[in-house]
């Protein structure tokens, strides 16, 4: 099932479809490992929902909302 990051629930995984933006947000997102096939699984999510903390590749990652939403997975 298709979604996006900032829709995941904690302790749900699931694999990078795409990432879209433009520029350096886009550039650092690519940087920090969110790469097409990533395997992701979210580890908390902030009451608000903001920021959304994520691991991938071996290490934890925080998230803005916003940033997670141009963010593509597909739910394992």
């Amino acid at each position: 099932m298709k979604t996006t990051l900032n829709k995941l629930e904690q302790n749900q995984k699931a694999r990078i479809v795409s990432i879209k933006g433009l520029g350096i947000v886009h550039r650092r997102l690519l940087d920090m490992g969110l790469v097409k096939g990533a395997m992701i699984e979210v580890k908390k999510v902030a009451p608000l929902g903001d920021p959304i903390e994520v691991k991938i590749k071996g290490y934890d990652l925080s998230l803005r909302k916003k940033e997670a939403a141009n963010i593509t997975v597909d739910v394992v």
